[in-house]
């Protein structure tokens, strides 16, 4: 049965949409953006700031359009006095409670309320703030909250519930005392937060930041007995360049090394490059439990805002965690074992420096659990916004820059590796790896059915005589529906991966700042992916196992996947976390 359509006017301009939906819905469908500050398509939409306020002829009073539905011959003003006046009203009653220190905000320029002031000419100290301050929450070693700069839209609490089921921070108190936090007004560090993100990338204002650690980069880089090298994460080459204008999922890979190299005298190398060597280690590993009995299915274990889910709330389950670390981790144990042996460096002056799309990694460093010796194997893990940030800071017009390569012995990785950052990228790469390993296949192989945004994707692949049943989940509402179906005996897979941002880390919780007006009309996760697919597939070198730098490394130091040696630098236990 084909929709009902409804028919209306919006500022006079004829419209038709399906049954149900809202005035919002049917202002866009003529190209008319109505603004507002609470609602996130698919995420977020309770009426809650009232900025998206219409008039609707013969009712009185104003609605707002992101919750109000369309009806048949309905008129819509989006533009009146009176909806003006509305907005500008509400946007200086929520300035009365905002700590307007515009200048120092990381959001300066790029904050969603700030925009929308100077669209209606706001008088920002109209009404006085009597109300009470609060204390910047700074406990927790990814994300800093200050309720001194939040609006109460509640985009972070629908994110943290909605898209994640975790539901750790909500509605505290009423009325003017509302704001928003955790269990108890506690701290972020003690709840079973599992730093995502995805609470920052949906905020409008600067209320949620990651924990800044730019400065400490700054001072190593000055410290003449630090020898800096900073890795890039596969998608971060796909995510960067929107900080400086550039079009979504465009590829600043080569710009993003001349910026980098630039910040002082530093090295950058290839995270790919352990993105292949994750490959190495976890696809054998899925061919050891498959063939002798092990523990299954497996899950992947790249992702810590992921495990850090799984510890906090499916401690059962972690045994069937991948017992392989993270690239990130890898690399930074590589660099302070292999790499300074080699190269005659004491790995205590060796500076590691990770730039990737996720704040859940800024915990992951401080695992005591992962090191392998008296030292963090890496030092800062820095967030795609960061890096931007350095390289403003630096002086550097960042589109003039010159492509250049990443620095020599780490600078040669396959697609394999470069798709790791889009949900679905590490199931295929790791599948690539173990179809050689199977029936020793050299095609191409490309296992489309795991590619897309889509929440949940399931295949079966029969290679080399064995079937894998296969799952990915991205979004950790998603990895829940999984493993409760596990648990229910409704599924039966080998081999899961789970990212813990929808859309994997092309769309983690520390990349560029999009607002809504982009966020809810252009696909971010599929264009930043297919930036990244787009490169794999134009490489001859597309599979982790026929990359020479996997020679090097096992040849000269890992001796062989799963080894000894292999599993003391690159292999981790996982911790029972309570909630």
């Amino acid at each position: 049965m084909e929709n009902t359509m409804v028919h209306l006017k919006v500022n006079g301009l004829d419209v038709e949409v399906p049954a149900g939906s809202t005035i919002l819905q049917a202002a866009k469908a003529v190209n008319i953006d109505i603004p507002s500050l609470c609602y996130l398509k698919d995420i977020n939409c309770i009426g809650a700031c009232r900025i998206c306020v219409v008039e609707v002829k013969n009712r009185r009073g104003l609605v707002a359009a992101c919750v109000y539905p369309v009806e048949e011959g309905m008129e819509v003003l989006t533009n009146t006095p009176a909806v003006r006046k509305s907005r500008k009203t509400t946007l200086e009653l929520l300035l009365s409670t905002h700590n307007k220190k515009c200048l120092s905000c990381e959001r300066s320029e790029n904050c969603e309320l700030q925009r929308l002031c100077r669209d209606y000419g706001v008088e920002e100290d109209r009404f006085v703030n009597e109300g009470q301050r609060y204390e910047i929450d700074e406990t927790s070693a990814y994300i800093v909250r200050d309720n001194n700069k939040c609006i109460n839209c509640k985009r972070c609490v629908a994110a943290c519930k909605n898209l994640q089921s975790i539901a750790c921070i909500g509605e505290i108190r009423r009325g003017f005392n509302t704001h928003i936090g955790c269990a108890f007004d506690g701290d972020l560090a003690d709840a079973p937060c599992v730093g995502c993100g995805q609470c920052i990338v949906a905020c409008p204002v600067g209320a949620l930041t990651e924990k800044d650690s730019t400065q400490k980069v700054w001072d190593a880089i000055a410290d003449p007995d630090k020898e800096v090298i900073f890795f890039t994460a596969p998608s971060v080459r796909a995510t960067l360049g929107e900080a400086f204008g550039n079009p979504v999922g465009t590829n600043v890979q080569g710009k993003m090394v001349a910026g980098i190299r630039r910040l002082g005298d530093v090295k950058v190398f290839n995270m790919d490059v352990t993105a292949d060597l994750t490959i190495m280690e976890e696809a054998n590993e899925l061919l050891d439990r498959i063939q002798n009995g092990g523990t299954l299915p497996m899950f992947t274990s790249c992702c810590p805002g992921w495990v850090k889910f799984c510890e906090h709330y499916y401690p059962e389950f972690l045994p069937h965690l991948s017992s392989c670390k993270s690239p990130q981790q890898m690399f930074g144990a590589v660099l302070k074992s292999y790499y300074a042996q080699k190269n005659n460096i004491d790995p205590h002056k060796l500076f590691v420096v990770s730039v990737i799309p996720c704040t859940s990694k800024k915990f992951e460093v401080t695992r005591e659990e992962q090191r392998t010796s008296d030292f963090d194997d890496v030092d800062v893990a820095l967030t795609t916004r960061e890096l931007a940030r350095m390289i403003k800071r630096a002086g550097l017009d960042f589109n003039a820059l010159p492509d250049e390569e990443f620095d020599n012995p780490f600078e040669i990785a396959s697609g394999a590796g470069a798709i790791f950052g889009a949900t679905g990228g590490v199931m295929e790469a790791a599948l690539r790896t173990a179809a050689f390993k199977l029936d020793g296949s050299t095609k191409a192989l490309e296992f489309t059915e795991v590619r897309g945004t889509k929440g949940i994707k399931e295949a079966t692949y029969t290679v080399g005589g064995a079937t894998v049943k296969v799952a990915v989940a991205s979004g950790l509402a998603n990895a829940r529906a999984i493993i409760e179906d596990i648990k229910a005996g409704k599924a039966d897979y080998q081999f899961v991966e789970i990212m813990a941002c929808p859309g994997g880390c092309i769309n983690g919780g520390g990349q560029p700042y999009q607002p809504d007006t982009v966020r809810n009309n252009v696909d971010l996760k599929a264009l930043r992916a297919k930036a990244l697919y787009d490169l794999d597939s134009s490489m001859d070198l597309r599979k982790s196992h026929e990359s020479p730098v996997m020679d090097m490394l096992y040849n000269e130091f890992f001796e062989a996947p799963n080894s000894h040696v292999a599993h003391k630098y690159l292999h981790t236990p996982y911790v029972k976390r309570g909630h």
